[in-house]
């Protein structure tokens, strides 16, 4: 997952509400968003090669729905061979009934082990990041937010045009089909950013070039998923996916309404 934009507590109707885009090479074996056999109130996409996710959500716990995402952190110069997958950061946290915070806390002590993440943790209560480049934990306010592969709330151009484009579509409607429908849209902007406005990562000037869309088309690494999530204040989750081949071409769709686990 390499852009997100996110309204927590910003919404009469929804809690919280989330447009990302997964980018990753497309040689990664990945099955799309459904209830997990080994862990059947969990609802996420996988990746085969090491089990984790990049974003899903538990439909149950202390403080009703968790939710979980993952962005990468882009530093090359840093880069572990051999360090453990960073998509168990968010599936362990949806599968442990313990507060954002005492989650995200839990973490200062292994952190360093993985490559760079950002991570995105919440229930019905908080919504928590942290990031191993990033310092202490901190909660997160009421309000928009956009992460891509810097830190939380970084002005990358994607990540605050996709920020303007969710502040939008909540003003524009609260019908759940309506809102998927425009993120989906927002989320598939395949612009690239002025080179004026591009940051400098280490990787060079092409190839900042080609990252800086919302969604990347590229033959080898690119946008595979996008995903949109709706918490609506009695708990009621709406979560779609959808899918994409190479040149951009939507390959599969997910639309799931999961009810509170009390319902």
């Amino acid at each position: 997952m390499c852009l997100i934009a996110c309204a927590w507590k910003a919404h009469p109707r929804y809690r919280l509400v989330v447009a990302a885009n997964r980018d990753e090479h497309h040689s990664r074996p990945t099955a799309p968003a459904a209830f997990w056999e080994d862990a059947p109130q969990l609802f996420a996409g996988r990746d085969l090669k090491d089990r984790g996710t990049w974003m899903g959500v538990f439909n149950g716990g202390r403080a009703g729905p968790r939710f979980a995402a993952l962005t990468n952190y882009r530093d090359p110069t840093e880069f572990k061979a051999g360090a453990p997958t960073r998509g168990a950061l968010v599936s362990n946290f949806l599968l442990e009934d313990t507060r954002p915070m005492d989650y995200a806390d839990s973490l200062g002590a292994v952190q360093y082990m993985y490559n760079g993440f950002n991570l995105l943790v919440g229930d019905a209560d908080a919504l928590w990041y942290v990031g191993n480049r990033a310092g202490a934990p901190r909660e997160v306010p009421p309000g928009l937010h956009g992460l891509s592969n810097a830190l939380l709330d970084t002005p990358w151009p994607k990540a605050v045009g996709l920020e303007g484009a969710l502040a939008a579509a909540l003003e524009s409607t609260t019908d759940a089909m309506a809102l998927t429908d425009s993120l989906f849209s927002a989320l598939a902007e395949r612009t690239p950013a002025a080179d004026a406005q591009l940051p400098d990562t280490g990787v060079g000037l092409a190839r900042e070039r080609e990252l800086s869309p919302r969604m990347i088309v590229a033959p080898l690494y690119g946008t595979r998923s996008a995903t949109v999530l709706l918490i609506d204040q009695a708990g009621n989750i709406e979560f779609a996916e959808r899918s994409f081949s190479p040149d951009g071409t939507v390959t599969a769709e997910v639309r799931r309404a999961i009810p509170p686990a009390s319902s």
